[in-house]
Order: C-alpha cells, then sequence, then structure tokens
C-alpha cells in the first residue's frame, strides 16, 4: 500500500475527475477482505455505502482489512487505512486521522454523500487500536 504522502503527491496534481480515478484505483489496490469477516460486527455504520473494516496484526504492528461495495467510497477507505497502515497500535489511537486526511480536502471534492462515513471510520479504526493496545 502506497504512503498517505505518496498518494497525496500524486493526488494534488489532479484535476478533479482525475481525483475520482485515482479514488478508485486505491479501491482496488486495498487487500483483499475475505467475505467471512464482512459481517455486522465489522460493519461502519453512517455511511451511505457499506464499509467493513477489520483489524489483524497486534500492538506493535496493527494491521487493517477494509472494503467496500461502492468504488469512490472504497477508495477513501483505502486513504483512512494508508493513514494507518503496519503503525503501533498506541500510535493509531492517540493519531489525528482526519487532520493526516485534511490535505485530500475531501469535504470540497466530493459530495456529502460520500463523506459523511468517514468520521464514523475513523472512530472505528481508533477504537479498534486503543482496544489492542490496552490489551
Amino acid at each position: 500500500m502506497r504512503s498517505l504522502q505518496d498518494i497525496h503527491e500524486e493526488y494534488d496534481f489532479l484535476d478533479a475527475d482525475e481525483r475520482y480515478r485515482l479514488l478508485i484505483e486505491l479501491g482496488r489496490e486495498l487487500e483483499e477482505m475475505p467475505a467471512a469477516l464482512k459481517t455486522d460486527a465489522t460493519l461502519v455504520r453512517g455511511c451511505s455505502a457499506q464499509v467493513w473494516v477489520y483489524p489483524t496484526g497486534d500492538a506493535e504492528k496493527l494491521h487493517f482489512l477494509a472494503d467496500s461495495n461502492a468504488a469512490i467510497t472504497k477508495g477513501i477507505v483505502a486513504l483512512v487505512v494508508s493513514a494507518v497502515q503496519d503503525k503501533a497500535a498506541a500510535e493509531v489511537a492517540a493519531m489525528d486521522v482526519a487532520a493526516a486526511l485534511e490535505p485530500f480536502d475531501l469535504r470540497n471534492q466530493l459530495s456529502s454523500n460520500r463523506t459523511q462515513g468517514v468520521p464514523n471510520m475513523i472512530a472505528l479504526v481508533r477504537e479498534h487500536a486503543a482496544r489492542i493496545a490496552g490489551a
């Protein structure tokens, strides 16, 4: 998975249509999430599309599997995951993921329907990280 900084460098040079294509491409690059993990327990509430997030790894190196049934939303999921992937659980729990995503200006680039679930997704990722860090 590309780093958030690498993604932003590319994103910054693109026009609106190309940014959509990049988000779709990022979603396609997500590690496959097995269907058995797409359950009510891993579903992110409040998203207009279905989004699932599942933590793996341990306190030293937290790894997330994630997916969505909508292409652009899946790209947004990929942005969130790239911000936190393979970091220590305590670091993720304390991280301001929303601030890390601010350079992408998603609220002004995408419709509110596509971004409404982002805070819930971030909260779920941070809750998983806090639970694993405290275990």
